[in-house]
């Protein structure tokens, strides 16, 4: 992990994110390059944010209320779950500022499929603008994710379709980061609606390209 880590923050000069609980493996990943820690448990050690307060790292505050590697869908866990959300990701802020982690290099996930049923997720998400009440920024992690197969009746391989619908309502409630399978169709996804939306300026020059006019089809 260090090696690729390193290879891919050196030579390739990404920004490169690591999904992690465990501080060793944080302190590790940062140290070859890494500067964002994703923590899915949901600061369950608050020494990861020591890590994140010692090295600068962002970290990622995810809301779960399963422990790691653990499957928890109960119908009845939340009687307001975008409320108990950003009140469970605010506790997790306090905590990490006060092991010296700096505001600043907070970001926010409301974790969608984490400890929560299909129901309970879409409530969260179709409630997701709530979240800037946090002041940070906002990451949905919604690529191929369980409540769009309930919703579709579709593999995690076919819900692309579901996958840009939700990444269209994320961008349109202002979240500022997506974690994402399909990145050239999101990116083409994008670029489309922000043409027409008038976010991104259109040369009056834009023209198709000839290679791509047609499909071109092989003779079998």
């Amino acid at each position: 992990m260090v090696a690729l880590v390193a290879l891919l923050a050196g030579e390739l000069g990404a920004l490169v994110s690591v999904d992690t609980y465990k501080p060793a493996v944080a302190r590790a990943a940062i140290a070859a390059g890494a500067r964002i820690v994703n923590d899915v448990s949901g600061l369950r050690d608050p020494a990861l944010a020591d890590v994140c307060a010692e090295s600068g790292a962002a970290l990622v505050l995810m809301h779960t209320l399963a422990a790691p590697r653990e499957r928890l869908q109960d119908a009845g866990l939340y009687d307001d779950v975008t409320g108990e959300v950003i009140g469970f990701l605010g506790e997790r802020m306090a905590l990490a500022i006060s092991r010296g982690v700096d505001p600043e290099q907070l970001i926010v996930d409301p974790g969608p499929d984490f400890a929560k049923t299909p129901a309970q997720t879409i409530r969260l998400l179709a409630d997701v603008a709530r979240l800037h009440e946090l002041g940070r920024p906002l990451l949905m992690a919604i690529s191929r994710k369980d409540f769009i197969g309930a919703l579709t009746g579709r593999a995690p391989r076919a819900r692309l379709a579901g996958t840009l619908a939700a990444l269209a309502h994320g961008v349109e409630h202002g979240a500022h980061i997506f974690r994402l399978h399909d990145v050239a169709a999101a990116c083409d996804f994008l670029a489309v609606r922000g043409a027409l939306a008038r976010e991104t300026d259109v040369d009056d020059d834009l023209v198709l390209r000839e290679d791509v006019r047609y499909e071109r089809i092989q003779a079998q």
